[in-house]
């Protein structure tokens, strides 16, 4: 195979949809909440990561921030 093409004389270039990756995370997530974005994303037909991180992406857009008061 490498007889038939010449890499060599190739000009590299930068990844166009390199803004568009995604970075992998890991987060600690209690059992329900993962439980609830599941049964969701079966009824919706899409993975439930993908879910989450529309959900995600959507406070994100739009500067939703939580509201709570932590008791002292």
């Amino acid at each position: 195979m490498r007889d038939h093409y010449d890499f060599s004389k190739m000009k590299g270039r930068k990844n166009p949809y390199v803004k568009y990756l995604k970075q992998p995370v890991t987060m600690r997530l209690d059992r329900d909440t993962v439980a609830y974005f599941k049964s969701i994303a079966e009824e919706m037909g899409i993975p439930y990561q993908s879910l989450i991180n529309l959900y995600l992406r959507d406070c994100a857009l739009h500067h939703r921030k939580l509201h709570m008061k932590w008791a002292s």
